[in-house]
């Protein structure tokens, strides 16, 4: 987003905007938990800086907020947010994760259940946007499956992890993907294909890692289990992800895949009509604290703007910038270290994404190209911090029976996808030389 201002590009002027990142970080690290504080209470901290620290009229820096705030991009966000929202607390409620959980382990020999974790959690991740959702539904059962036929539980709980953030990644109602899209003012549809020309060789070469892997199981039959499940359920899924593809705007493709998830749970009695009202706004307030951090994180980046400190900022990054290689490197970059400091992908894609677009722009970049960057760059390092949601989830259920180190040695897909993709900024074809006779 672009904001006049009538000041020259300032380090001052990116105080406030330090003074959120290390409020939350500076808490989340007192705390031990990165979760502590929400973050819509450390933006305020720093808006309340900037209005301090800046010299212009209250009128001035209040309008310049609300201009922030009520920007475009941020509003389309924040409305995408809440049927988001919606639709995952909706199918929740219908029993559609717990389908596509059961259907999969249903039809998954024991032989490839390390392949069966990562394809589950990808799916799951990609229905429901979130990768940590997968790993809290999914980690109780991949726990449990370690006691079988000599199942390593290092290496399903890095499949596990491996699979989330694939399909989080991925996903066209993840709360990253919304976010990078809105920034780099791209279509879902278009990100997602672009997205998974880097994600899927990936994706595929982990499988191949997990098919090798698997070959040591004991495949002694042992006693099975049978799961109840109806795959009709499945089908706002797919309806979603579908719909999404084809590039059907995304909140005509939410609203239809929360009345189709709605009225299934209507016909099978999981809930009335109207108690499927009360489920969806359950799904807006959830949506809160994601709402408003995107909402104040508009106005505090206005503020900055204005005074200077974006254009800072680009200034010292166009200083290393050489081509559009290197341009792309260094928002990958950008995202990287930024969710490395406050260990929240969401947060990252939000702070960096002014800056990403401009970028995008001076360089003649393609949007969705760099949409995708933002995004897995953002997943990457969110997926390897030891204080990441995601990781600290998956050793929280192990109870101790694996730890850090084994936990990144067994997930192969995060180091596979920041290879690929290094490679994939990187590479140029070799052009053909055309034979010119020299008469």
């Amino acid at each position: 987003m672009a904001y006049s201002k009538d000041k020259n590009p300032s380090f001052t002027a990116l105080i406030p905007l330090f003074v959120f990142v290390f409020t939350f970080l500076g808490v989340g690290i007192y705390q031990n938990d990165f979760y502590a504080l929400p973050s819509p209470i450390a933006v305020l901290a720093g808006i309340i800086v900037a209005f301090l620290l800046f010299k212009h009229s209250v009128n001035s820096k209040i309008k310049t907020l609300l201009k922030g705030c009520g920007d475009n991009k941020i509003l389309t966000m924040c409305l995408i947010y809440l049927l988001a929202g919606a639709f995952a607390a909706i199918t929740e409620a219908t029993g559609s994760v717990d389908a596509i959980v059961h259907l999969g382990l249903d039809y998954i020999a024991i032989e490839y259940i390390y392949i069966g974790v990562f394809l589950i959690a990808s799916f799951l991740s990609v229905s429901t946007g979130t990768s940590v959702g997968a790993i809290v539904a999914l980690a109780p059962i991949v726990v449990g499956f370690a006691d079988k036929g000599g199942v390593s539980l290092a290496v399903l709980c890095g499949a596990l992890l491996g699979g989330a953030m694939f399909g989080d990644n991925l996903s066209l109602i993840s709360d990253t993907t919304i976010a990078s899209t809105q920034s780099l003012d791209c279509k879902m549809s278009d990100k997602f294909k672009q997205n998974i020309k880097i994600a899927l060789p990936a994706a595929l070469l982990t499988i191949g890692v997990l098919i090798f892997q698997g070959m040591d199981i004991n495949t002694t039959p042992t006693e099975t289990a049978i799961y109840t499940y109806s795959i009709i359920k499945i089908m706002p899924y797919l309806l979603v992800i579908l719909l999404s593809i084809i590039g059907i705007n995304v909140f005509v493709v939410l609203l239809l895949g929360i009345l189709s998830a709605g009225l299934l749970g209507v016909l099978y009695g999981n809930f009335t009509l109207l108690e499927s009202t009360r489920i969806a706004y359950t799904g807006f307030t959830n949506m809160t604290e994601i709402f408003l951090l995107s909402l104040l994180s508009g106005g505090l980046a206005a503020l900055v703007a204005f005074n200077g400190g974006i254009d800072y900022i680009l200034n010292k990054i166009k200083a290393l910038i050489k081509n559009k290689t290197s341009a792309q490197f260094g928002i990958a970059a950008l995202v990287g270290g930024v969710n490395t400091a406050i260990a929240n992908n969401t947060v990252s894609i939000i702070i960096v994404g002014a800056i990403a677009k401009t970028i995008n722009d001076e360089y003649q970049l393609d949007n969705k190209k760099t949409a995708s960057i933002l995004d897995i760059f953002s997943c990457i390092s969110q997926g390897l911090l030891p204080y990441g949601a995601q990781v600290l989830m998956i050793l929280s259920f192990t109870e101790g029976k694996i730890d850090y180190l084994d936990l990144m040695a067994n997930t192969s897909y995060l180091f596979l996808l920041l290879l690929w993709t290094i490679f994939f900024i990187g590479y140029k074809p070799l052009k053909s030389k055309v034979f010119k006779p020299a008469f």
